[in-house]
């Protein structure tokens, strides 16, 4: 049975570590009578039969035109706007350096600039020349709003956008007069907002309908997705930063293609006057909150977002008294680990018992080996009688995996974290120890655990449940240096309870 619960322990620590990157993600395909595909919700699925609307002649792009750039800039950001589409081309991020201490660019794709309007996925509104009122504005705390207008009329069309931005803020809101179209397509365009490509956490189009989060990627995406309630806002989101557009009306419907590999997010709005929100920018969630749209939720805090949110907030309390990320990560953990204590003593105490009776276990089983229901009657008898749970050792990791992955994902995502130091060699918790000093002690700790936690296995299995410390030490190089922190902290305050219980122990008869 010992055998059997080491395999089911093992199993499950894999399903779990696998599940909270794959599971979370994969959606499996289902079968038609015309062969496989993604699966699509019924609110999602295309209208079959409709007629296509008859379209006015677009606008083609006059190349004798001049565009015009714009600097917007205030305490955040310094944006760069241009007449062509009456589009933003790229925002600078004035709090944020990249690994080089280089300014983060969020930029668009010139082909399809962010913000472009169309009557359709060709945007044909997007290199359109618009006339501009106004020139390069800079807010400061004397003068904190201010407008950009953008204009464009021809025989069929008549477009007008204002631009409002504030000194304080890193969102803007966008104004569009549309006439001449009954309904019409505004974008995100392709990657702004998308700053770093990691495989580690979704990087793409993003829809948030109702309460829910719908990620997508281009390789996945088959055909085209509609969302016609319920929908937020759109975004392309990173680990760390975003791009959104916020509307405030309701929309006609949202919608999410594949376009040569590159998955695209738009939505279809009615003519006439349509207010946005639009933000470019980190995902720090106090700053997000306070819009009230909702934007939070672009951080994915994971299935166990109800434990993982308080913590976070609990995290950046300790940050705020010790202005040290990697002293308010031991912190949490101690806090996290206390009231485990009495759970963990209880286990580590059955145990110590069934330490003690395995000579006793022993001698059923040599007793018994050819009848197995007999064996196992006996033993069951023999737990009864000495009061011990032969799960009693596992029960406090299954309770503590849900803060284990709550905490992951804090530790994972969170912008806090990017480029925080901790001490000596850690410059930054967000990324690996470059030494790799953490992982290779925190592999020492474990081994340190296990030989002082009691064990009824025999040598063969001991022998490979000290494969784990192994394994683990692998998996944490990469990790990030505040995950690997954390779970070296945990494993300390593990070593420090197992001496406190095996001392208590000693002076106990067995």
């Amino acid at each position: 049975m010992e055998q059997r619960t080491l395999l089911a322990i093992g199993i499950s620590i894999a399903i779990l570590l696998a599940y909270s990157y794959f599971a979370e993600r994969f959606v499996p395909p289902v079968k038609t009578e015309q062969g496989t595909k993604e699966p699509v919700k019924e609110e999602h699925r295309q209208s079959q039969g409709t007629p296509t609307a008859v379209v006015p002649p677009v606008p083609k792009t006059d190349v004798s035109e001049v565009e015009r750039n714009i600097v917007v800039e205030n305490n955040f950001y310094k944006a760069l706007f241009s007449s062509k589409g009456g589009t933003i081309k790229s925002i600078e991020l004035k709090n944020y350096k990249d690994y080089n201490g280089k300014p983060i660019i969020l930029k668009g794709d010139d082909a399809l600039p962010p913000l472009s309007l169309g009557v359709d996925e060709g945007f044909q509104f997007s290199h359109v020349n618009f006339s501009v009122s106004g020139a390069d504005i800079r807010l400061t705390p004397a003068m904190t709003k201010a407008s950009l207008v953008f204009q464009y009329s021809s025989h069929s069309y008549s477009i007008s956008r204002t631009y409002t931005f504030s000194y304080d803020q890193y969102g803007f809101q966008l104004k569009d007069e549309v006439k001449g179209l009954a309904t019409y397509l505004i974008t995100l365009g392709k990657d702004f907002g998308i700053y770093e490509k990691n495989s580690s956490v979704h990087f793409g189009p993003v829809i948030l309908k109702d309460a829910d989060r719908e990620e997508f990627t281009g390789k996945k995406l088959k055909e085209t997705r509609h969302f016609k309630e319920g929908v937020k806002w759109i975004a392309l989101e990173d680990k760390y930063f975003f791009s959104s557009i916020v509307p405030k009306v309701p929309i006609e419907d949202a919608m999410v293609w594949n376009e040569s590999g590159d998955a695209l997010v738009a939505l279809k709005m009615d003519g006439g006057v349509n207010d946005y929100v639009i933000y470019a920018g980190p995902k720090e969630y106090d700053v997000l909150k306070k819009f009230g749209a909702g934007l939070e939720h672009i951080i994915d805090f994971g299935r166990f977002s109800f434990l993982a949110v308080p913590l976070f907030w609990v995290l950046k309390f300790f940050y705020s008294i010790v202005h040290n990320y990697g002293v308010a990560i031991i912190i949490l953990t101690t806090l996290v680990r206390i009231p485990f204590i009495p759970i963990v003593n209880k286990g580590q105490k059955s145990m110590k018992k069934l330490q003690d009776i395995q000579p006793r276990m022993a001698e059923i089983r040599e007793k018994y080996k050819k009848d197995p229901q007999k064996m196992q009657q006996e033993l069951m008898a023999l737990y009864k009688k000495h009061k011990v749970n032969p799960m009693g050792g596992c029960l406090p990791m299954v309770l503590q995996i849900p803060v284990f992955f709550a905490l992951y994902k804090i530790l994972l995502i969170s912008i806090e974290l990017r480029g925080a130091p901790f001490a000596l060699w850690i410059h930054d918790l967000s990324m690996k120890d470059p030494y790799y000093i953490l992982p290779i002690v925190m592999g020492v700790t474990m081994v340190i655990q296990q030989k002082m936690t009691p064990s009824s296995m025999d040598p063969k299995q001991q022998k490979i449940m000290m494969l784990m410390p192994i394994v683990f030490t692998f998996m944490f190089l990469s990790f990030p240096s505040g995950l690997v922190l954390y779970w070296l902290a945990n494993n300390m305050l593990s070593i420090i309870q197992q001496f406190y219980v095996n001392k208590k122990a000693e002076n106990q008869p067995a």
